[in-house]
């Protein structure tokens, strides 16, 4: 178990364990320099054709919604697979609980419509879950 798993799963405490499992895995994502973290995944839903919707998480406006079967065109399959194979979910399942959380989380993690220098992104990711800002 590495430290970033200790330190979320600890923060985790209030919260549904489905919810932080989750959680936990995007925050492995987004932290991830191999994926591009969240540069990386931003780039992955305008690639897909979505980036009028991923842009509205970034900017200061309304968050648009996104669809499950939307994730899943933007992620893929094999990296969707991954993740609901570690959660122990159904890759239906991920997308759906994805199609929940990304659009609060980045929107959280980039304020002012910025985007955060990456050595903050665990801190913020830390600190959402000590707020209880996505699940609260």
């Amino acid at each position: 178990m590495s430290l970033l798993d200790q330190a979320l799963g600890a923060l985790a405490g209030g919260q549904s364990s489905d919810n932080s499992a989750l959680l936990q895995r995007v925050m492995q994502l987004i932290n991830n320099p191999q994926s591009g973290g969240l540069e990386g995944l931003i780039q992955s839903f305008q690639q897909g054709g979505l980036g009028e919707i991923v842009n509205s998480w970034v900017s200061t406006g309304q968050n648009l919604p996104i669809s499950p079967d939307q994730i899943q065109s933007a992620l893929g399959g094999s990296s969707l697979d991954g993740l609901a194979a570690q959660l122990g979910v159904s890759p239906e399942q991920a997308s759906g609980s994805l199609a929940e959380m990304l659009p609060q989380l980045i929107d959280q993690m980039t304020p002012n419509g910025q985007m955060p220098q990456s050595g903050d992104l665990l801190a913020q990711g830390l600190d959402l879950l000590k707020k209880g800002g996505l699940f609260g």
